[in-house]
C-alpha cells in the first residue's frame, strides 16, 4: 500500500462514475474511463486545481464540509463515507478505536456455544478469525486452517467450491478489508495480509485497486459443503462493544428449510468424528 491512500481512493471513485450517472452532460473524447477531475471539483462546489491537490497528495487535510460534498459528488454510501473521512485523519470524535483485541472474552464463548444449531464466530476487522462455536468448526471444516476469511477465499484451493457466487463473496471480502483499511492504514497485520495476496492473487489485487468499501452487516450467503451439499445461510454482524473491531457473526438457515435441515445434518456428522477422535494422553 503507498502513502496517497486518499488520492487513490478518490481517483477509483471517480473512475467508477459516468457523466450520466450524475446527471451531466458527457463531451470530447475522455482519455480515461469515468469523471474528469474538473467534473467532480465542479460537483462538490470546490475549485478544480484544489481537487487536483486532493488526488495528487499535495493537499492533506480538507475540512468535513469538503469531505461531505465529496461523499456527495462521488455517490459515496455510508461505509465509503466514513471510510473516506477515516483516510483523512478527520474522524468523529465518537469513532471507534482503531485497537482491536485478539482475546474473546469468555462470556461471548459462552454465547456463541448457547447457538448449537446455528454457526457462529468472532472475526476481527482484517477478517481474523478469533473464535468459533461447533458449528462454525463443520461449517469450515473444508479449509485448512479456517484461520482467516479473505485467506481462505483467495488462497485456499478449497474456496472457489466452498462459495457458490465465488465473484461475489470475493468482492464483499475485499470490501470488508478496505474498511479496516481506513481504520489502521499502518495495522502491521494488515499490510502483512495485503501484501501476501497481492503477490498470490492477480484476483485480489484487482479488487483491491478498486477501492470498494463496505463493511458486513446482513446478506444472504450460498455455500456448497462436501459434506451435506449446497447451504443457503442468511447472516447477522453485530459490534462487540466491549472490544473494538470485533465482530460477532451468526449464520441462520430459514426454519424447516432443506439448508436447516443440512446444517443439523453437518452438526451431527461434525460431532461423530469429534466423538472418534483419539483423546490425548492425560
Amino acid at each position: 500500500m503507498d502513502s496517497n491512500h486518499l488520492g487513490d481512493f478518490l481517483r477509483a471513485r471517480r473512475a467508477g462514475l459516468q457523466p450520466e450517472d450524475v446527471g451531466m452532460a458527457s463531451y470530447g473524447a475522455r482519455r480515461v474511463p469515468g469523471l474528469r477531475r474538473e467534473e467532480v471539483a465542479v460537483l462538490a462546489g470546490v475549485n478544480a486545481d484544489y481537487y487536483t491537490r486532493l488526488e495528487q497528495g499535495r493537499e492533506r487535510n480538507p475540512s468535513p464540509q469538503v469531505l461531505d460534498a465529496l461523499s456527495r459528488a462521488l455517490r459515496l454510501d455510508a461505509d465509503a463515507r466514513a471510510h473516506l473521512y477515516l483516510l483523512t485523519g478527520t474522524t468523529p470524535g465518537d469513532w471507534p478505536s482503531a485497537h482491536v483485541a485478539d482475546r474473546v472474552s469468555p462470556a461471548l464463548r459462552q454465547l456463541m456455544d448457547g447457538y448449537p444449531s446455528t454457526p457462529a464466530f468472532v472475526m476481527s476487522r482484517t477478517l481474523d478469525i478469533l473464535a468459533t462455536n461447533s458449528l462454525a468448526d463443520a461449517l469450515y471444516t473444508p479449509f485448512e486452517p479456517a484461520d482467516n476469511l479473505a485467506r481462505m477465499t483467495f488462497l485456499d484451493p478449497a474456496g472457489r467450491g466452498f462459495y457458490t457466487d465465488w465473484d461475489r463473496a470475493a468482492q464483499a471480502t475485499v470490501a470488508n478489508l478496505r474498511q479496516a483499511a481506513g481504520f489502521d492504514l499502518d495495522n502491521p497485520r494488515l499490510r502483512e495480509l495485503v501484501r501476501t495476496l497481492t503477490e498470490h492473487s492477480v484476483d485480489f489485487a484487482r479488487l483491491w485497486n478498486a477501492h470498494t468499501v463496505r463493511g458486513k452487516t446482513q446478506d444472504a450467503k450460498h455455500f456448497l459443503h462436501p459434506d451435506v451439499g449446497p447451504l443457503t445461510l442468511t447472516y447477522q454482524a453485530f459490534d462487540v462493544r466491549d472490544a473494538p473491531g470485533q465482530q460477532l457473526v451468526i449464520y441462520h438457515a430459514e426454519p424447516g428449510s432443506v439448508s436447516a435441515q443440512a446444517l443439523d445434518l453437518l452438526g451431527s456428522i461434525h460431532a461423530t468424528r469429534r466423538r472418534a477422535e483419539p483423546r490425548p494422553h492425560r
